[in-house]
C-alpha cells in the first residue's frame, strides 16, 4: 500500500513559559491531527540542528484563532525557541480518509478524469493546491494546458472516486480554452518562418 508525507503545521514562536508554541495550520483536520498523544514527523528548517525526529502531541488548544500546542519532548520556552520554523508532518496511507466525506485528500483526487456537466472527458486532475480561501484542483487539459479550478461545490459538483472521475462545470478560459484560443477547424495554424 502507498503512503504520502503529508505537512500538517509549521511551528511558530514560543507562547508564555511551559513551552507552548504557535503552531500555522496547515490541514482542514486540526482537531485530528493535533489531538493529544499524536505523533508529528519533524522536517527541520535548513541549517537547523533540531534534535527531535518526532514530537508527540502534549496539549493543545485555541487562543485567538491561533493553534497552541504543548509538546512532550519540552517544558520550557527556551526549547521551544529552538523548534521555530520545524514543519510537522503525518504519513497518510490509500485508505486514509478525511472526516468529512465532502473533504479530499490530495493522493485520492489525483489521476481522476475531469469530465464536463455532459460527460464529455476534458482533462486529468494533477494535483491539488491548498489556498487560503480555498483548494484548487490542477487540472491537466486534453490539449496539454495546465489549469487550476477553483474546488468549490459550484464548479466541482461531483467527485466519483469509485468511477474515478470528477465533474466539472466547465466555461470558457477554466478548464477549455477561450473561443478565440482556438484555431478554428480546418485551417491550418501560422506559419512560422
Amino acid at each position: 500500500m502507498n503512503s504520502i508525507d503529508v505537512v500538517v503545521g509549521r511551528i511558530g514562536k514560543p507562547h508564555g513559559i511551559r513551552g507552548e508554541v504557535t503552531v500555522e495550520v496547515r490541514t482542514d483536520e486540526p482537531d485530528r491531527r493535533f489531538a493529544p498523544g499524536a505523533v508529528l514527523r519533524v522536517v527541520p528548517p535548513k541549517g537547523s540542528a533540531a534534535p527531535w525526529r518526532t514530537l508527540t502531541v502534549r496539549s493543545a488548544r485555541w487562543h485567538q484563532s491561533v493553534l497552541l500546542l504543548g509538546f512532550e519532548e519540552w517544558a520550557d520556552r527556551n526549547v521551544a525557541e529552538t523548534a521555530r520554523g520545524i514543519l510537522l508532518e503525518v504519513t497518510l496511507t490509500e485508505s486514509d480518509v478525511p472526516e468529512d466525506p465532502d473533504e479530499f485528500y490530495e493522493h485520492q483526487v489525483t489521476g481522476l478524469v475531469v469530465r464536463n456537466l455532459e460527460g464529455a472527458e476534458i482533462g486529468t486532475v494533477t494535483g491539488l493546491v491548498q489556498g487560503s480561501a480555498q483548494d484548487l484542483l490542477q487540472v491537466k487539459a486534453t490539449d496539454g494546458r495546465d489549469t487550476l479550478v477553483p474546488f468549490v461545490q459550484a464548479l466541482v459538483p461531483e467527485v466519483d472516486l469509485g468511477a474515478g472521475h470528477v465533474v466539472v462545470a466547465d466555461r470558457p478560459g477554466l478548464v477549455s480554452p477561450f473561443p478565440d484560443d482556438e484555431e478554428p477547424e480546418g485551417r491550418p495554424g501560422a506559419e512560422r518562418g
